[in-house]
C-alpha cells in the first residue's frame, strides 16, 4: 500500500491526475456494505448480514480486480494464519462483532501487529538536552545513512537517558540540509537537532512501509542498544527483520 501516491492525486489538474492513476493503479478493496440500491440503509442492521449482502453483491456482478473482497473470517485459526502474512505489508486485523449495526466512529477494534527491531539515532525533536522523539536511519546498501522513521513522544526516563549521551555531529552529518515532515501528509516541517548517528536504538515496529521504504507510521521506543553499532542493524528498506549474526 503507498498512500502518499494516491494523495498525490489530490490538488491536481484532470489530465495530471489522470497520468497519476495510469502510473500508479489502484484496488478498490470492500470490507462492509452500508446502502444498497435494492435494500436502502443498511447501517441498522447486524454486520452478518451486511457482510452476507456484501457478498452477494460480488457474486451477483462477477467483481474482479480492480474490485477486491477483503477476506472475512470467524476463525480464530486462520485469523492467525493471516497475522504471518506481514512480509507482504499486511498491518494487522481488524475486529467487529456479528451482530453489531454500523456506528460511526464505534465498535471497531484494530490488532497491529508489531516488532521489535534496530535503527540508527539520526536526530531528535526537542533538543539535544530534552528530546522529544527520535528520527531513525539505517544504512543502505551504499553505506549512507537514510531516514527511515520517527518514535513516538518519549517517555520521561527515556528521554534522561538520551540527553546524557547524545552529542551534536563531530564531522559533516548525512542528513544536513534535509528537511522532515511534521505528520504524514502534511507540508509542515519538523524542527529537529542532528546528532552524531553512533546510537543504535530498539524499536517496535509495525510492517507498513511506504514507497521510499520509510516506516509510515511512528514507532514505539523501547531502548538503547550499547552493545550494538550502526553496521549492525538491517538495511534501509528490509523492514522489521533482525540484525544477522
Amino acid at each position: 500500500m503507498a498512500f502518499e501516491r494516491l494523495q498525490g492525486r489530490l490538488n491536481r489538474t484532470a489530465s495530471a491526475a489522470t497520468r497519476l492513476a495510469a502510473q500508479w493503479p489502484v484496488h478498490f478493496v470492500a470490507f462492509d456494505l452500508l446502502h444498497h440500491g435494492v435494500d436502502g440503509d443498511l447501517t441498522g442492521r447486524p454486520y452478518s448480514r451486511r457482510r452476507a449482502a456484501l457478498e452477494s453483491l460480488f457474486a451477483e456482478y462477477e467483481l474482479a480486480a480492480p474490485w477486491a473482497l477483503c477476506p472475512s473470517t470467524t476463525d480464530p485459526a486462520l485469523a492467525e494464519d493471516w497475522l504471518s502474512w506481514s512480509a507482504v505489508g499486511m498491518e494487522g486485523l481488524v475486529f467487529k462483532r456479528l451482530d453489531q449495526k454500523d456506528t460511526p466512529g464505534r465498535g471497531w477494534r484494530k490488532y497491529r501487529l508489531r516488532a521489535s527491531t534496530e535503527a540508527v539515532i539520526g536526530a531528535v525533536s526537542g533538543s539535544l538536552a530534552a528530546p522529544a522523539t527520535v528520527l531513525l536511519g539505517r544504512l543502505d546498501t551504499a553505506g549512507a545513512l537514510q531516514y527511515t522513521g520517527r518514535t513516538s513522544a518519549l517517555t520521561y526516563q527515556a528521554r534522561r537517558t538520551l540527553a546524557a549521551l547524545l552529542a551534536p555531529p563531530s564531522g559533516g552529518h548525512p542528513w544536513e540540509g534535509w528537511t522532515f515532515s511534521a505528520a504524514w501528509g502534511t507540508k509542515d516541517t519538523l524542527p529537529v537537532e542532528l546528532v552524531e548517528p553512533v546510537l543504535v536504538a530498539e524499536v517496535a515496529a509495525d510492517v507498513s512501509l511506504d514507497s521510499r521504504g520509510r516506516w509510515r507510521h511512528p514507532v514505539r521506543w523501547l531502548r538503547l542498544r550499547p552493545e550494538m553499532v550502526p553496521d549492525d542493524v538491517p538495511l534501509f528498506g528490509s523492514g522489521n527483520e533482525p540484525a544477522a549474526g
